[in-house]
């Protein structure tokens, strides 16, 4: 039930990012909006996470499981009937939410089926080749729709996927809580959520902008005061949504900080990418998800390959190596054109495919074996808060600097076009209006496909500038990881705390907690 669970939740990731130009189309999009259709699925994952975690641990994780799949249903069902961008972002807000539920849930299956750290990082080498399966199978669904029929049924799937495993769910999973004394955190759960929403926000609408306009200024003030305001409320808390104690292990900070990393330049690729093989390459659908599965074909594949190399391997090798591979990849695509074949991106996106496989299981497997089993299930949540962390900032980030460089150098490239001044005000117009898609609505008559020519030239100069920091943050993770992270030693924080985070005089006057263990299929 884990496997299946998060397919479920990342199924939606994938199946949109390589839509977007379609549904950039369809709805008159501009770059900030799509940030948004992307952000919206990941900021609910990012701040509803480790509460989700909590609640499981309080209520009962079966139901929160359930929970989660019902959001994802739901969420599926508002996006699929969707006709406007505005409730395309509601639905992906719903659909985060079910992740949100989702991933904390299956890894705390895992966790407390499987107490043994060796057996459990096998486990969440399955776990981890289910989300990349999902990453690798929804462009290509994707495809098959969108080359046949309207973009919104991209969204049909998930209805009945999460449906079916809810009733599976309701016969095979054993109910499961945390030991007494659990509590919901609300001031951490509302502090952190804002902190994240208005960095995110902060970013997204400072790139499509100016980071000097008010909103920007008040919304970056907003995300520090409310972090530095969660840190002193996890501090007080009697039952802290996020122990910050789990920081005094160095595995599991390493892991969580390049967690983050990662996933900002992995998603942030992703997003940038789509775009690419859309708006400059004008590949279809189901060609833009080929070229696409070349990044998830590997990790889905190689995953119990990589699970057994994690029993003889440091994952302070594995991930460093991975992180590695993976910028040698994004720095490799930097020359990339309008008219780069299939087989040259084809070598350059599977080897970003290798770095992915190597690295993210083992990311995921040192932060819940780094601490004792009874933190596992908060561990796990927490690791992925910060990985949801990275993927909202992803988009933002890189989308920002997409714009930015390429609605900068767009003036030039019109110019050597040799387009009349009066044209390429229009062209400058409507770029800053609508964004870069807005170009090939307009009616420019003999001067439309210089007009392209020159957008296609402007979006390769901010694409490659998003590579170049893509492959940036990559070696500064593989870095951390190297400098970090340290092989197992067997040793325990000081203070262990109950699955979810309840402290041991909450877990049952002063003694150890054990959690009931629940079925992992």
């Amino acid at each position: 039930m884990a496997c299946l669970g998060v397919f479920v939740g990342y199924f939606p990731v994938t199946t949109v990012s390589v839509s977007l130009p379609v549904i950039q189309k369809a709805l008159d999009a501009s770059t900030a909006d799509l940030s948004w259709v992307s952000d919206a699925f990941v900021l609910p994952v990012a701040a509803l996470i480790l509460t989700a975690g909590v609640f499981g641990d309080v209520h009962g994780r079966k139901k929160v499981f359930q929970a989660g799949l019902g959001f994802c249903a739901v969420g599926a069902a508002v996006a699929l009937s969707a006709h406007s961008i505005v409730q395309v972002w509601v639905g992906q807000a719903l659909l985060g939410t079910g992740a949100a539920a989702l991933l904390p849930m299956t890894l705390a299956l895992i966790s407390q089926a499987v107490p043994n750290p060796r057996e459990r990082g096998k486990c969440i080498g399955l776990w981890t080749t289910s989300m990349m399966g999902a990453l690798a199978v929804g462009p290509q669904i994707a495809g098959v729709i969108v080359e046949h029929v309207a973009w919104r049924w991209i969204y049909l799937l998930p209805i009945p996927l999460s449906l079916v495993t809810m009733l599976i769910a309701a016969f095979v999973l054993k109910e499961s809580k945390a030991g007494a004394g659990r509590k919901l955190d609300w001031p951490g759960q509302i502090t952190a959520a804002l902190a994240i929403v208005a960095l995110v926000y902060g970013v997204i609408e400072g790139g499509a902008g100016s980071f000097g306009d008010v909103k920007v200024v008040v919304a970056l003030a907003v995300a520090v005061c409310s972090g530095v305001a969660f840190v002193v409320f996890e501090r007080r808390s009697a039952s802290p949504m996020l122990d910050l104690t789990l920081f005094r292990s160095a595995a599991f900070t390493g892991s969580a900080l390049v967690a983050m990393i990662s996933f900002l330049g992995l998603i942030g690729f992703f997003f940038v990418f789509s775009l690419y093989l859309g708006m400059v390459q004008q590949l279809s659908t189901p060609q833009a998800a080929l070229r696409m599965l070349m990044v998830s074909a590997l990790p889905t594949l190689l995953g119990a390959v990589v699970g057994r190399m994690m029993r003889h391997l440091s994952p302070r090798v594995l991930i460093t190596g991975g992180l590695l591979f993976a910028a040698a990849a994004l720095f490799a695509l930097t020359n990339v054109g309008t008219d780069t074949s299939f087989g040259s991106l084809a070598w350059r996106l599977a080897l970003l495919g290798l770095g992915l496989a190597l690295a993210f299981p083992c990311i995921t497997a040192t932060a819940v074996s780094s601490v004792p089993f009874q933190q596992a299930g908060m561990a796990a949540a927490g690791n992925n808060a910060f990985r949801q962390i990275g993927g909202a900032l992803g988009p933002a980030v890189l989308g920002a600097l997409l714009t930015g460089k390429a609605v900068g150098t767009l003036p030039a490239h019109l110019a050597a076009a040799g387009l009349p001044g009066s044209t390429s005000a229009e062209v400058l117009r409507a770029v800053d209006a609508d964004g870069l898609g807005a170009v090939g609505a307009l009616p420019l008559g003999r001067a439309t496909r210089p007009a392209l020519d020159a957008l296609s030239q402007s979006f390769l100069d901010g694409l490659q500038l998003c590579l170049v920091v893509s492959g940036g943050v990559m070696l500064f993770g593989a870095a951390v990881a190297a400098v970090v992270l340290r092989p197992a030693k067997g040793s325990a924080p000081a203070a262990p705390v109950a699955s979810g985070g309840a402290r041991p005089a909450e877990a049952g006057q002063g003694r150890p907690a054990t959690a009931p263990a629940a079925d992992v299929k």
